[in-house]
């Protein structure tokens, strides 16, 4: 299993007190961090996620990037 399925894996089995480093990485292997304004956007595909950037990362923007990689990559296969 690769890094990417295995991090992806790790934050869906549970999605709190995930930390900003694991969740950026997962942004990075889906999409892209556009940095401007008062917080960072996660663009994967065509949806735009802003969050606040905490450690750990709030939960609602764990469960909602999963969200929205789920429904990008099923559309894809």
């Amino acid at each position: 299993m690769a890094r990417k399925e295995k991090l992806l894996d790790r934050i869906r089995r549970d999605a709190r007190n995930i930390s900003l480093r694991d969740f950026e990485a997962l942004i990075d292997d889906y999409g892209y961090i556009e940095e401007g304004g008062k917080h960072p956007k996660a663009i994967i595909g065509i949806y735009t996620m802003p969050y606040k950037r905490e450690n750990p990362v709030k939960s609602c923007y764990v469960r909602e990037l999963l969200e929205i990689i789920a429904t990008v990559y099923s559309e894809v296969k």
